[in-house]
């Protein structure tokens, strides 16, 4: 579906993986509660996405995120008030990303951002349920989720803690809010929100954006009838056992005129 956008108030520019996946409308939702409709967002998004390397689940391969065709797409937009999120980036350890290679990963994509003006919120590693998670649980999620991986579960912490701490440094030298995830909000796995409590998450992650007058309602996070989708977004470019598939973007489209360009 090629979509002509309509007069859009601004740009959300999202990534991320399978927490940002599940909750893109819900996230685009509460983001424009505080910033406006309708807009253009861009979305580098997918189970098990990386930042830097090219990922599979279930036979599909994506590219990472920074070396998605999104930044191309950004950098050719027409200027607006932009808003970013980033989230889901722990998925790099379990990959083999070393913390170095993980926060230059952020880095850039932060950088690029800022090149937009853009208001930017990044959530933290889930540490502290990271540092809680019992071993035999880890090996049956890692198992799950990273057949591939074999990192041992203080290795994994290790990293963690190193990813937590340049994060933390980084956002004291860049202008981005750094969100913390405290461990109510996070599941038995360490690293997706619980189901029911991610209305409650993502209001307390957004309140940091600056609300454009007359926006702000009481209930910015719940789905109403303007954010269901007309057409779900597909990827710009994937694989798929092997084969390459393309499609023009935007491909998605909500119902208050939204347009979604998915990477």
């Amino acid at each position: 579906m090629r979509t002509t956008a309509p007069k859009t108030t601004n740009r959300i520019v999202l990534l991320g993986a399978s927490n940002l996946t599940v909750s893109l409308r819900r996230i685009i939702q509460c983001m424009q509660h505080h910033c406006g409709r309708p807009s253009e967002i861009l979305a580098a998004a997918g189970h098990g996405r990386s930042y830097g390397l090219s990922s599979q689940f279930l036979g599909r391969e994506l590219p990472g995120i920074a070396a998605s065709e999104l930044w191309a797409q950004l950098d050719d937009c027409r200027i607006l008030p932009t808003y970013a999120f980033l989230t889901d980036i722990g998925n790099d350890i379990l990959y083999g990303a070393t913390p170095a290679q993980i926060l230059g990963w952020v880095a850039w994509c932060i950088e690029h951002l800022q090149q937009q003006s853009a208001q930017i919120i990044v959530t933290d590693l889930p540490l502290a349920s990271i540092e809680s998670l019992p071993a035999w649980r880890y090996k049956l999620f890692r198992n799950l989720f990273y057949p591939y991986c074999r990192l041992s579960l203080d290795e994994v912490r290790e990293c963690a803690r190193a990813v937590h701490h340049g994060l933390l440094t980084l956002a004291a030298h860049q202008p981005f809010v750094l969100q913390a995830q405290h461990p109510e909000w996070i599941g038995a796995d360490a690293i997706h929100h619980v189901y029911w409590k991610r209305d409650a998450f993502y209001q307390q992650v957004f309140r940091h954006l600056r609300a454009s007058p007359g926006t702000a309602g009481l209930d910015g996070c719940k789905q109403s009838v303007s954010q269901r989708w007309l057409h779900r977004p597909k990827f710009a470019y994937k694989k798929v056992l092997g084969r390459e598939k393309r499609h023009p973007q935007p491909s998605g489209l909500l119902f208050d005129g939204s347009v979604v360009s998915l990477y």
